[in-house]
């Protein structure tokens, strides 16, 4: 592929330019030849010759749809159903029983998966909600599923995944939420129904006004830099009910990033101001 497709530092520095303005995304130099690969898929399907033509096209008139399709390609969606499954015991254990007790004159409960990938970060969490019964029941439920990536939201809303990716479900969950259907696995409508997926840029506007009980934003800042850190998860608490409830990645910290959010379990904060 090297011999295919040269990498100049130029060209090189301005891919890096621009997925970081478009998505505050941070690549070192030790990224350099996963963007080659990556993008190397674009110049073919693209007939280019090198990657000065490909920069050359970013900067055109025509080049805002390919600055997604670059996103899309350079971004990692590695997850799966109940993933660090000590957030959904928190969340069945200690959040949801909080809520009910604070909500329940409002009986409206709003939770976002932001960087939701494929989709089974949200399916797992209206599991949980719909296991909850019958303390939720006749509760206004909606779960927001936002990612940058607009590939993988079009999978996501899909609701459908091969087989083998369900594994990870509990059964009893399984048995109840899951449908095989001609060799792949379905999500049911009882689920589907709490859900919306859409395309969102973290560090664009966010449409939505909030405010969110619970947020999940797992294994996302692990891109971003320390300041876009700081000014994401501010917006977080911003969007927050004011002891509202948010879940990182298990490689995450908010140590020395925010001071809005209290540790509360493990990767489990709750927002003190």
């Amino acid at each position: 592929m090297q011999e295919e497709f040269a990498l100049q530092d130029k060209d090189f520095r301005k891919i890096v330019k621009i997925v970081m303005d478009t998505a505050g995304i941070v690549l070192s130099e030790k990224k350099r030849a996963f963007i080659h690969g990556r993008l190397g898929r674009r110049l073919r399907a693209l007939g280019l010759a090198d990657f000065g033509e490909y920069c050359d096209l970013l900067d055109s008139r025509a080049g805002n749809d390919e600055r997604h399709k670059l996103i899309n390609a350079i971004t990692t969606n590695h997850t799966s159903f109940f993933r660090e499954t000590h957030h959904f015991d928190a969340l069945t254990k200690i959040i949801l029983p909080a809520i009910v007790g604070s909500n329940n004159g409002s009986k409206r409960l709003r939770i976002w998966s932001a960087g939701c990938s494929t989709g089974e970060e949200p399916y797992t969490i209206a599991m949980t909600l719909l296991g909850h019964q019958p303390s939720l029941a006749g509760w206004d439920i909606k779960i927001l599923a936002t990612d940058l990536d607009t590939n993988v939201i079009a999978h996501a809303a899909e609701g459908v995944y091969d087989p083998e990716r369900v594994d990870s479900i509990p059964e009893t969950y399984r048995r109840r939420y899951v449908t095989l259907q001609d060799g792949r696995a379905v999500m049911n409508d009882e689920l589907c129904d709490l859900i919306t997926f859409k395309h969102l840029n973290l560090l664009g506007e966010w449409p939505m006004s909030g405010p969110f009980d619970v947020i999940f934003c797992r294994n996302v800042v692990i891109y971003f830099d320390k300041p876009t850190q700081c000014r994401l998860f501010d917006r977080y608490a911003d969007i927050m009910r004011p002891d509202g409830w948010l879940f990182i990645g298990h490689s995450e910290s908010l140590l020395n990033v925010t001071d809005r959010f209290d540790l509360i379990g493990r990767t489990v904060y709750r927002r003190i101001k």
